[in-house]
């Protein structure tokens, strides 16, 4: 461990509670949950502070932490029965009159895009495109050879631009 007083908390909290939050959504929890979620990865973070080593950094530390809570979510027997439904269809003048601000539609259109993808491939897409994290750290904290992440972000891309051209060609 370095020589740097270990962060407490609410230091943690303070500088991080977005990024955690923005993890958990970009890892497919549902907005609704994920609050609780977020205060489940701080009692994590509260409970395993003092056998944090710093052998990696903060971030890869909670992101891992994230990757734990997220996955346990999607196990738990209520999350698996239910159904996702789409968006309720609009009129073409509704959709006008809404005037959707663009920040939003592009986080649900990156949001749709991240849904086509199995838990592993989007961990890599989350962490290489969206965090900017190098390969070499994105290998190390999904636990994978550097090879094998590189192969999830291709397959990964692969499968979001068949996603984006089947919806434009389903549009037209």
């Amino acid at each position: 461990m370095n020589d740097e007083p270990r962060p407490t908390v609410r230091q943690i909290f303070d500088e991080h509670a977005r990024y955690i939050w923005r993890t958990l959504r970009h890892l497919g929890i549902p907005e609704a949950d994920a609050p609780d979620l977020c205060q489940e990865v701080f009692v994590t973070v509260h409970r395993k502070l003092p056998s944090f080593e710093a052998r990696s950094s903060l971030r890869t530390w909670l992101y891992g932490i994230c990757i734990r809570i997220a996955s346990e979510y999607r196990r738990r027997p209520y999350v698996r029965k239910e159904m996702s439904l789409s968006q309720p269809a609009y009129e073409a003048s509704e959709q006008c009159a809404v005037g959707a601000d663009s920040a939003l539609e592009q986080r649900s259109a990156v949001q749709h895009l991240l849904a086509v993808l199995d838990e592993d491939k989007r961990q890599v897409v989350v962490l290489y495109e969206i965090e900017g994290f190098s390969m070499k750290e994105v290998a190390d904290i999904v636990a994978c050879p550097l090879q094998t992440a590189y192969s999830r972000l291709h397959a990964a891309r692969t499968l979001m631009l068949s996603a984006l051209n089947a919806e434009r060609r389903a549009e037209t």
